[in-house]
């Protein structure tokens, strides 16, 4: 069996990264910045007010209350027509440019307007509720490196600056799940010996949360020239191949006998479990991942390879879930010659994390794969794992947070 950090450097050496294109703020969520963004100007781009109130001197209200002529109103949007004189003040809206002479704000809660008037009822400190030009970033400032994935605060960021990131295009995955057994999953009913496909779900979930673009090839049933059809198709107009089921031993595991066919894939028995069986290679060019049928199977080969890959895909060096180190509190027993990943529940307390498992750990049980939050990683050699021993958890609900060195090498958070 092919240990799994093999798995992972020949995974990752057949992965080609994406173009770099220039995209506005509304369509790069997801994607990898290709070049660090530098601020074009400062944020806030001038000094204003942090909230509604009266734009004041400090040294006027120092011996408040005191009572100031109202000179102007300022609203978002628009700037004062004049300079605040001494012992007077300008009505302000949150957001607008500080009043040249002002050096700070009194909100409308303490104070009183009458007419042109207003009382100012209690002293405020020099600078109270201003936002200085440049407080968040500088002109000119280092606001994110390449290579930094784009969530919605990032984007928020560039908007901000006036800033269409250069970034790696978003990929487009190709998904086909196999099988004369599977039915769509709103089949109202189920014949003996049929299921609903639960592999396109899944993998169309976990694509979407990548931020990658799915193109859904539905269920091939077992034909060979049919599947192989398909597969020709979707290698044509996308950037990876998401097969599922097939991948076994069987004589009817079709997508093995297409796959030797098309040349260029290997069928591979991985040091896991589950996912043991997988297949990975290039059609005319493009990556394909044949996960095995069990859907926990697909989940743990979709983790361990197929999410890096597309990472790197995108331009990231970042590439593998988190891990950290906790407390098993049940005894476990696996197969010491391979890599498990158990399926459960970590939690923090005072003595660090601690895990349990969430379910059942057939490759079958979708359950336990739903209610847990982690994986408790068995190290290949390990086994047996007493209660109340340190394991290792995979958090898959975590972003990304290893490189493949750090995979490679064990680093936890």
């Amino acid at each position: 069996m092919k240990p799994l950090e093999e798995a992972y450097r020949e995974v990752l050496s057949a992965i080609n990264q994406t173009e770099v294109i220039e995209l506005s703020v509304f369509d790069a969520g997801g994607l990898v910045l290709s070049a660090p963004v530098l601020a074009p100007h400062d944020v806030p781009p001038f000094t204003n007010s942090a909230m509604d109130g009266y734009a004041v001197r400090a040294v006027d209200i120092a011996n408040a209350p005191v009572r100031l002529p109202i000179l102007e109103d300022v609203a978002a949007g628009h700037v004062a027509r004049g300079v605040l004189a001494p012992r007077a003040a300008i009505k302000i809206m949150t957001g607008a440019p500080l009043p040249e002479g002002a050096d700070t704000v009194v909100r409308v809660e303490d104070t009183v307007g009458v007419a042109d008037f207003v009382e100012i009822l209690v002293p405020a400190s020099y600078g109270s509720a201003v936002r200085e030009a440049g407080g968040d970033i500088s002109t000119g400032d280092l606001v994110f490196p390449e290579g930094e994935r784009l969530t919605a605060r990032h984007l928020a960021v560039l908007a901000s600056l006036g800033v269409q990131p250069l970034v790696r295009r978003r990929p487009r995955v190709g998904i086909i799940s196999t099988g004369d057994e599977v039915l769509p999953p709103d089949s109202s009913t189920l014949k003996s010996g049929q299921i609903r496909d639960t592999n396109r779900p899944i993998l169309h979930g976990l694509l979407s949360e990548l931020g990658v673009a799915v193109m859904d090839y539905g269920i091939v049933k077992d034909d060979a020239e049919l599947l192989r059809s398909v597969i020709e198709r979707a290698a044509n107009e996308n950037d990876a191949i998401f097969t599922s089921g097939g991948v076994s031993m069987g004589e009817y595991d079709l997508v093995k006998q297409v796959l030797t066919q098309l040349g260029g894939v290997d069928l591979w028995r991985v040091a896991i479990q589950p996912a043991k069986p997988f297949a990975f290679g290039l059609v005319q060019g493009v990556p394909l991942f044949g996960l095995p049928g069990n859907p926990v199977s697909v989940a743990v080969a979709f983790e361990q390879f197929a999410r890096p890959a597309l990472l790197h895909m995108m331009g990231t060096s970042t590439l593998f879930r988190p891990r950290v180190t906790g407390i098993l509190s049940e005894s476990v027993s696996t197969d010491p010659d391979k890599t498990v990943f158990l399926r459960a529940v970590a939690e923090w307390g005072a003595g660090g994390w601690t895990a349990s498992l969430s379910g059942g750990q057939s490759s079958n049980v979708l359950t336990a794969l739903a209610r847990g939050n982690c994986f408790a990683v068995v190290e290949r050699g390990r086994g047996d794992v007493p209660c109340g021993e340190v394991i290792e958890l995979e958090m898959f609900t975590w972003p990304e947070g290893r490189t493949l060195e750090e995979a490679e090498a064990g680093t936890h958070v």
